[in-house]
């Protein structure tokens, strides 16, 4: 994500263990796993960097209390059942939150929507957990671990009722754009999980992946723009204004939304 961490304000006294890179900082089945899928599946150039950064008390104690019931790991082991860990809600699948604010405003606002929240960085997944928690919010679900091996693995087709990707890694260096989400290999995927007529919703602040996503997307066969001219679309009152965006705003960035519906 290109929003940075924000800290959440601290809680009642939990310290687990420093953890070592690929170490656990939890317990089995009482927090997130370092590396979920393990040896499992195959290794791959990654769009994400796993973030084991600095987890405050108030976070700890949220993953400790909540995760066994709101959390899980994407180990690419089962297959979920959407319906059932939702209530029969609709569900929408969101790919990488930051902090979570964004998605537990969301949640709130519609809470007759699912939101399966995916993301790797544990004192993010902390945050919104203790977020929902708080706003006494049933509507969310935390996934730890790599968004791939889950839409693969562990969705079965027409599962999701929309997707979201905000602010994802721009990986900036010419190098790097293979690590970018936005690719035709995984617009494919995820087309597979989702219902026809499901939107998938993107928005980024970096204009080059902006116009790689709009090419990318307008020329995929599963997807089509819902702006009628083919452009960007306006930024749906459903997704909040983040701090850092109203801050890149200030500072003259342009953020783009694309709107593409599945066929």
């Amino acid at each position: 994500m290109s929003e940075p961490c924000e800290t959440a304000p601290p809680g009642p006294s939990v310290h687990p263990a420093p953890a070592r890179r690929g170490s656990r900082m939890f317990a089995p089945g009482e927090g997130p796993s370092p590396d979920p899928a393990g040896s499992h599946h195959e290794r791959r150039i990654r769009s994400f960097q796993p973030r084991r950064s600095r987890v405050t008390a108030g976070q700890a104690e949220a993953l400790l209390k909540l995760w066994p019931s709101w959390g899980l790991d994407i180990d690419g082991q089962r297959v979920l059942d959407l319906k059932e860990m939702f209530g029969g809600l609709p569900v929408v699948l969101e790919i990488g939150f930051g902090m979570g604010e964004a998605t537990a405003q969301m949640a709130a606002d519609d809470p007759d929507t699912g939101i399966l929240a995916v993301d790797v960085h544990t004192p993010g997944q902390g945050n919104l957990l203790g977020l929902a928690d708080r706003l006494g919010l049933s509507n969310v679900r935390v996934a730890n671990g790599d968004a791939i091996i889950l839409l693969r693995e562990m969705l079965t087709p027409d599962a999701l009722d929309g997707a979201r990707v905000y602010f994802p890694d721009p990986w900036p260096k010419k190098r790097h754009h293979k690590r970018r989400l936005i690719q035709p290999e995984f617009l494919t995927l995820l087309a597979t999980r989702m219902k026809p007529g499901a939107v998938l919703h993107c928005a980024t602040d970096w204009e080059p992946y902006a116009e790689q996503m709009l090419e990318v997307l307008s020329a995929h066969p599963d997807f089509e723009n819902t702006v009628p001219d083919g452009g960007y679309a306006p930024r749906p009152a459903f997704r909040p204004l983040t701090r850092f965006e109203g801050q890149g705003l200030d500072k003259g960035h342009v953020v783009h939304d694309l709107l593409f519906r599945r066929k």
